[in-house]
């Protein structure tokens, strides 16, 4: 698939609401889209072109985004994949982004079309995820694995610039990225975790970016109707449901360790929020959990936005689908990932669907 201006818009839209609250601002993406076109068309190509021993990197965008000086440049995500490269001196033969998201759907266009590295169809997560283990495609289970990561990020104007490479197990290495972009003030662009095509094919979300941009024509198709009918598209593409229409009454937001953290109330639905959302109860019901998708729409707009968006006050439609219905990694079935949600929410995750 050739990756123009109208397809980029079409997996804004849809990275957005795969992104599940979470995944960065569509803002950004939009910039990084943009500025790659002006490089050239990227060509979004299938996992399965690349031969098994192929080497493949991850990019990724970690961090909190509603930090209020978040800042990584279109550099800061072109410069980590040549630190990679002039640290390790591998030939990468494909990029592929972490997960969806408004930014995240978009991450790697940029890196592929300025470097001329293949853009692959096969992000590590069909969905936004709070931890960057998360989309790591299992890796944190083979204990002979070595992650190396580099990162760059952070406004030098304020003197937050921050840029390093690190290696070492999956977990150390992670929560070394995650400190960077709290140095950074909120955000970094990563480069990480360089695999053979084989583990992707074996674990990655085949077919993720594809399925964002689907979403995104049915959602804009749906819009020249009306807004209404936008989001209903949405609901019926995902196989999903409306859960409420209403005011938020309460939002509680706090940005810590590199997170975004909080629950709003609307209807007497409470949905929490660790970056992603993560679960939905009513009355002690719970209506939904993560990695079920979880995502909010505003009113009068019929746009998505995402946790970091969200107002007290605003008008918003709730929806959610099971996540059978997306297109996941290995990942968002192993019981031990799940279980940093349970710590951070004080809420039960593992087991719950």
């Amino acid at each position: 698939m050739k990756l123009t201006k109208e397809i980029l818009e079409y997996a804004l839209i849809g990275g957005t609401i795969l992104g599940g609250g979470g995944g960065g601002a569509k803002e950004s993406g939009r910039e990084m889209g943009e500025y790659a076109l002006q490089h050239g068309f990227p060509n979004l190509i299938s996992i399965d072109e690349l031969h098994d021993d192929a080497i493949v990197l991850n990019v990724s965008a970690v961090g909190a985004p509603a930090a209020p000086l978040k800042y990584a440049d279109n550099d800061d995500y072109i410069n980590t994949v040549k630190i990679f490269i002039d640290k390790l001196g591998l030939d990468i033969q494909g990029i592929i982004t972490n997960e969806n998201g408004g930014c995240a759907t978009i991450n790697g266009w940029l890196q592929s079309s300025v470097l001329k590295i293949p853009l692959i169809d096969a992000p590590c997560n069909g969905r936004a995820h709070p931890t960057g283990v998360m989309g790591s495609l299992g890796l944190h289970r083979d204990k002979t694995y070595k992650s190396y990561q580099a990162v760059s990020g952070g406004n030098p104007e304020l003197d937050n610039h921050i840029e390093g490479f690190v290696e070492g197990s999956l977990n150390k290495t992670a929560g070394l990225v995650r400190q960077c972009a709290v140095a950074a003030e909120g955000l970094v662009a990563v480069a990480r975790n360089p695999v053979k095509a084989s583990v992707v094919k074996e674990n990655a979300a085949i077919g993720g970016i594809s399925h964002a941009i689907d979403l995104g024509r049915e959602f804009y198709s749906g819009l020249e109707i009306s807004k209404d009918k936008a989001i209903n598209n949405v609901v019926e593409f995902l196989n999903g449901d409306v859960v409420s229409e209403g005011t938020i009454e309460i939002l509680e937001l706090e940005t810590t360790g590199g997170f975004d953290v909080g629950k709003l109330i609307v209807n007497g639905y409470e949905v929490t929020f660790w970056n992603e959302y993560m679960t939905i109860e009513k009355e002690n019901n719970r209506i939904a959990t993560f990695p079920d998708l979880i995502m909010t729409f505003d009113k009068n707009t019929g746009m998505p936005v995402t946790s970091a968006e969200i107002r007290e006050g605003q008008e918003i439609v709730l929806i959610k689908t099971s996540k059978e219905n997306l297109k996941l990694s290995i990942t968002m079935t192993q019981e031990e990932l799940l279980k940093d949600i349970e710590d951070i929410l004080n809420k039960k995750i593992i087991g719950v669907n």
